[in-house]
């Protein structure tokens, strides 16, 4: 059992917990007490792991309360809902598409967000309702937008709301759009991962608002950005922390299958063969991955793995014209490569990684973001020291 565990077995403990890790300050503990985590997870959940993005199996409160207590009070996420709503279990569904996250991300979000008495917020992703909960504590009701997708989510998180004394203005609807008849907002927190800043949220927050949102790029990799809306429309800031929240529905990625780059061939089909001294095993970590993905844009990974250990790093672009393999096996120094395509992509992640070791493998704390009438740019240490791109958009 790890600590987190037993400080996790209440409220009380959990905020110890959160206070030491520095995630809870004094600002926001009276919200936290006032706004108990467990009147906001319904009945049904699947419990997650401390900085990991898997899943235990279902557990039902009615039927192991103390498991879903102990769940609720433990500094890790909990899956509220799979494929839309469409999976309830038993086991797991496809693709979570619901939560309520991580203690420890929650409020280091909130401490982002810098709020002040009076000010008005749209949140982007109301969930279970807790963090709306938790905003209107400290902003009263009447200062807090809170949009949902979906439907079902939208109207349970209510009642939540509701029955803990709270009545914030709730929208279903996209969250892509804002809610202009709320605006202008003097602060925007999301709660799903973006690969783009939609304009309209830029819109309706004020000059001088903040934006708080998950951001990262389609290759993987995402961190927690801190934007500064600025008079003239545009909004930059610094990525403050390293996150794992699910896609906005509106920005959401399809992954085509291996098969349908192979056109029907067996691998390595058309695929040109070379060899790399980088191992694919040093391409896993978040920080990486975000590196890449911001030079490498439109292309993730996949991973397939094998018995003995080692494992196929696939790399597949979302037009489907250009895929890359590059084959893992314990103590090599050198790695089997074969790519097809318009895009070499082993040979764009490769020139990526060595960039980021050049750059003294920054983390997210060096990354920034800027968004203008020319686009989005990611940036390293300085505005003005754009991230370079190396793939074709």
């Amino acid at each position: 059992m790890s600590t987190d565990d037993v400080k996790g077995a209440g409220p009380e403990g959990l905020a110890s917990a959160l206070m030491e890790k520095g995630a809870l300050t004094s600002d926001w503990l009276p919200a936290y007490q006032a706004v108990p985590r467990h009147l906001f997870i319904p009945e049904m959940i699947w419990p997650g792991r401390a900085g990991m993005n898997r899943q235990d199996d279902r557990v039902i409160r009615s039927e192991e309360p103390d498991v879903w207590w102990s769940a609720v009070y433990r500094d890790a996420p909990i899956t509220t809902q799979w494929d839309d709503g469409s999976y309830a279990g038993p086991g797991k569904g496809k693709i979570p598409s619901s939560s309520n996250s991580m203690p420890t991300m929650v409020f280091s979000m909130l401490d982002a967000l810098s709020v002040e008495p009076g000010q008005r917020v749209l949140e982007i992703g109301t969930g279970t309702g807790w963090n709306a909960a938790l905003l209107c504590h400290r902003l009263g009701s009447e200062n807090v937008f809170t949009v949902e997708v979906d439907g079902d989510s939208a109207r349970e998180a209510r009642k939540r709301l509701n029955a803990a004394g709270f009545d914030p203005v709730s929208i279903i609807g996209d969250g892509a759009e804002g809610y202009a008849e709320g605006a202008p907002y003097d602060r925007v927190i999301v709660t799903a991962s973006i690969g783009r800043v939609p304009r309209r949220w830029i819109e309706q927050t004020k000059p001088g608002g903040i934006i708080v949102s998950p951001w990262g790029p389609t290759y993987g990799g995402e961190g927690v950005v801190r934007l500064t809306v600025a008079e003239d429309g545009s909004a930059s800031g610094p990525f403050v922390s390293s996150s794992a929240f699910m896609r906005l529905r509106d920005q959401r990625v399809k992954r085509t299958h291996v098969r349908e780059y192979l056109g029907g061939r067996k691998w390595p089909a058309d695929g040109t063969r070379s060899v790399t001294p980088i191992s694919p095993d040093a391409l896993g970590d978040w920080p990486v991955m975000f590196a890449i993905g911001v030079q490498v844009p439109e292309a993730f990974p996949w991973m397939e793995s094998y018995g003995d250990g080692s494992y196929t790093l696939w790399l597949r672009d979302t037009a489907v014209t250009s895929w890359a393999t590059a084959d893992y096996e314990k103590d090599r120094e050198e790695f089997e490569v074969y790519q097809s395509g318009p895009r070499k992509l082993w040979d764009e992640v490769e020139t990526a990684y060595l960039w980021w070791e050049k750059q003294g493998r920054p983390g997210f704390e060096r990354f920034g973001l800027t968004v203008d009438g020319d686009g989005e740019r990611v940036w390293l240490d300085s505005p003005d020291n754009p991230v370079p791109i190396r793939g074709s958009l």
